[in-house]
């Protein structure tokens, strides 16, 4: 595996609102990106109607980006939690738990507001599970 190679999952589209990649693969390592329960009414996609819905969307959303990354929840190192509302810490941290049987990675947790109706997102950095050469971003 070349220790300097990068490679990108998620890339927007040229013109995005959203100029970044779900995740970058680098030295072993994957970056995920800020992420919130999906949501596109639309298509009947909804965040969910408590904190702990939105904790697990979110989480399954980041365990998606990360497989596809080579990744998995079992492999993160350390977690960012951002909340909107402080008086939702307990429920979120209640459903967080459940996420990770195996132990919990570490984590800092930091209120955000940013223009979304989202009340809980996460980043994260994993161990990758297998060899770069392998991956086709």
């Amino acid at each position: 595996m070349d220790a300097s190679a990068i490679s990108f999952f998620g890339q927007p589209e040229p013109g995005s609102a959203r100029p970044f990649s779900a995740a970058t693969r680098a030295g072993g390592l994957v970056f995920v990106s800020g992420h919130s329960a999906p949501h596109d009414p639309a298509r009947g996609i909804h965040r969910g109607e408590t904190p702990a819905d939105e904790v697990r969307n979110a989480l399954a959303h980041i365990a998606g980006i990360l497989t596809e990354a080579g990744s998995s929840l079992g492999r993160v190192v350390q977690m960012t939690m951002l909340i909107t509302d402080p008086a939702d810490y307990a429920a979120c941290n209640a459903e967080y738990v459940k996420h990770f049987p195996g132990g919990l990675p570490a984590r800092h947790t930091a209120r955000f507001g940013v223009p979304t109706q989202a009340r809980v997102a996460f980043s994260c950095i994993a161990l990758a599970d297998i060899a770069e050469k392998d991956l086709q971003p």
